[in-house]
């Protein structure tokens, strides 16, 4: 088996026949054409219409650990966390006084 990149095999060219054939077996299985390839939508999550930004920060091993206890959904949680403490303290308060 050829092996790619991060761990992923690939089938053997006798591997991928078998599985060609099966999938030609199947007749609830059909390749789309290239019009219905135009048609399909992307699935996932929406945009938001308030993007992110994405970067590196470093906390407290038990800040961390307290929210990421809390279950899916950890990283929101400390963002509206965050924007909470925001709303009650002036852009002042955030300058570190030496």
């Amino acid at each position: 088996m050829p092996k790619l990149k991060k761990g992923l095999i690939m089938p053997t060219p006798e591997e991928d026949a078998a599985i060609n054939a099966g999938i030609a077996a199947d007749p609830d299985t059909y390749e789309l054409g290239k019009q219905e390839f135009k048609q399909l939508r992307k699935v996932g999550r929406p945009r938001a219409a308030q993007t992110k930004v994405q970067l590196t920060v470093r906390y407290d091993q038990e800040v961390v650990d307290a929210f990421k206890s809390s279950g899916p959904g950890w990283q929101s949680r400390m963002n509206d966390a965050l924007r909470d403490w925001l709303r009650d303290h002036r852009a002042r308060d955030l300058v570190q006084k030496t």
